[in-house]
């Protein structure tokens, strides 16, 4: 298989409560040329979530969480409705 990716730098920009990075990498375009981009990444480990499926009722359960990088992305009230994590 073909790569589409080259990391080319990891700089750890913060080791707090998890750790962010600044990535640069070629990418592959559709056209096949190269594209040199930066991006941050935060790294708080590995995660999961459940569906939690209510056999009697029929419906599934969600939780509904304060995000704050949503609120500051003007949510309202940034409030999210998720599945259980």
């Amino acid at each position: 298989m073909e790569e589409n990716i080259k990391i080319k730098k990891n700089k750890v920009l913060s080791n707090n409560w998890g750790k962010l990075n600044e990535i640069t990498f070629d990418i592959r375009t559709k056209v096949g040329d190269w594209e040199e981009q930066t991006r941050e990444s935060y790294d708080t480990g590995d995660g999961a979530t459940v569906l939690l499926y209510n056999k009697s009722t029929k419906m599934i359960v969600l939780t509904r969480q304060f995000r704050l990088p949503t609120y500051l992305n003007h949510n309202t009230n940034g409030y999210l409705t998720e599945a259980c994590a």
